[in-house]
This record gives C-alpha cells, structure tokens and sequence, in this order.
C-alpha cells in the first residue's frame, strides 16, 4: 500500500497544467485522456513489481523467514507454496508488471521498476546476512517508486528527442522527483530501526546484520538524524513551487511528530515504549506527508473556488 501510495502520489503531484484546466474543451485534449490510463498502467505495473520483488525475498529467505515471528507466516514457510509455484510467480508477475510500465508509461520507468526488482531480490536480501548496509540499499529501494511515478507523469509532456532517460531523470522537470524520492529514503530509516529494534534478539538469531542489535546507538542516532532530515525535503517540495504554503503547515506537523518520537528512541535507546512510538510514528508520518501535499498542490482547488 505504501509503495504504491508513494508511486502514485507522485504521479499525482507533478504540474501538468492541462490536467488543471477548467474548459471544457480540456477533456478532449490527449493529455487527459492518456494521464488517466498512463495511471492505470502505472498502479498495476508497480503493483505486480512490487509483487515479484517480495515473491523474490521470499524465495531466498524460508530458512530464515521460519525463524522469525514476523515472517513465519508466509506462504513458502507455511508449506502453501511450492517453490516451483513461487519461481513462476515472481517471474511472471515481474515480467508482465515491468511490461505494463514499458508500455502503458515509458521505458525508464520500466528500466527503475526492472532495476529494483534485482536490487531488492538479488542485492538487498542476501546482503542482510553480510552488513548493516543493507538497511542504506534497502532505502534505495524505497526511493525509487516515487521517482517512477514522478517520472511517468513527466514522460506525459517530453518531445521527441528530449525524452531519454537523461532528460526523464537529470532535468530541470526532475527536481520533484528526486525531492519525494529523498522522502522515501529517509522515511525507511525511522520506520525499520525502530521496527526492527522491536525484534532485534530475533534478528541476530537468524544471522541478519541489522544495527538494531550489531550497533543499537547507532541504530537510534541514525533515525533521529534522518527524521531531521524531512525538514529540508519539505521545504525543497515547497520551494519548487508544486505546493502551496498550506503544505508547510502539514508537512511540519507530520515531521514535528516523527521527529519527537526519533528524539526519544535516541534518547532512551528504543526503551520506555519509544521504539514503537517511533514505528507508529512513521507509519502515519508518510500518508500525511503525500496526501497533504497533494491536497495543498497548486492549482488544486482552483475549480472549488
């Protein structure tokens, strides 16, 4: 839900002015018609994506997943699965998930959403048993569904010839795209460290080097540091000029939040209830973020009013 609310929003938050247009006559312009179903391709896409990302984590993992309270449940686990049924699973819904996107948005969406597939299975996975870094690659991982969706919307108004995947991602246009992705991957820290400070002894049973018990100090400093961090995105997403001053308002009460709760799971060292503080903390700390930057987007109510 969250990859996809990212991804979406998004897509969502880019300035097209046409989809702002009050004329009636807009309704006819491509532009509409195509952002509706380029919407539709891109909500499925990242959906079946995702889906062959996790089936991938999965596949790799029973072992360990048996291991944990948190993940004995799933299917491969569970025997509910076979692992043949697994395999085909993850491959068909990755190659028809990143098929859609080729064709419904634009090949470099197709080309993060394809990388990510890899990067979460094959990369992030089996380097939670080697290093904590992990925890940094996994946050990659999350940043890159927003730039898909920022990045579907621009493909909406490139011209020929100035539709690379340069131009989709080192232009001008871009700068929102790598503002929400910013989002994303600082929003992975607070949410994991604390999450998985919850179930660090189960953890380090099962060997994943996770800073939750290799380094608990670090653990916490590393959130609070990048829960810091949403201050400046906030106001980089505003001072570009996609929302309006209301954002500000929202977006510093989510990240006052996230920030208090990071404050104490450092000063306490995830005692006293402040590691699911924090947890609960960032779990309501991204919705806000995204949907009131999307109700405080330029132009929005303009029609209201």
């Amino acid at each position: 839900f969250l990859i996809l609310l990212s991804t979406t929003s998004a897509y969502g938050l880019y300035p097209i002015s046409t989809l702002l247009d009050l004329d009636p006559s807009a309704s006819q312009l491509p532009t509409l018609s195509t952002s509706t179903l380029t919407f539709l391709y891109l909500t499925v896409g990242t959906f079946l994506s995702s889906a062959s990302a996790n089936a991938f984590n999965m596949l790799l993992e029973p072992k360990y997943d048996a291991m944990m309270s948190r993940t004995r449940t799933r299917p491969l686990v569970r025997g509910l699965v076979s692992r043949y049924g697994a395999v085909v699973f993850a491959i068909a819904s990755g190659v028809i998930g990143v098929s859609l996107l080729y064709v419904g948005t634009n090949p470099t969406v197709a080309a993060l959403s394809g990388g990510n597939i890899i990067l979460y299975g094959f990369i992030y996975t089996p380097m939670k048993r080697i290093h904590v870094i992990n925890t940094w690659i996994g946050a990659v991982v999350g940043a890159i569904p927003p730039m898909m969706g920022w990045v579907a919307a621009e493909g909406l108004t490139a011209t020929t010839g100035h539709d690379s995947w340069k131009d989709m991602l080192f232009s001008k246009e871009s700068i929102g795209g790598w503002l929400l992705a910013a989002v994303l991957f600082a929003w992975q820290f607070p949410h994991f460290n604390s999450l998985s400070h919850l179930i660090r002894e189960e953890y380090k049973a099962a060997g994943h080097q996770m800073m939750a018990w290799v380094n608990p100090a670090r653990n916490a400093r590393v959130s609070l540091r990048y829960s810091v961090l949403m201050f400046p995105i906030a106001f980089g997403v505003w001072y570009i000029g996609i929302v309006n001053n209301l954002f500000l308002v929202s977006s510093t009460f989510a990240n006052g939040w996230l920030v208090w709760e990071a404050y104490k799971f450092w000063k306490y060292q995830g005692g006293k209830g402040s590691a699911r503080g924090l947890f609960w903390a960032s779990v309501w700390q991204l919705p806000i973020f995204l949907v009131g930057a999307l109700v405080t987007k330029k132009g929005v109510w303009d029609g209201v009013w």
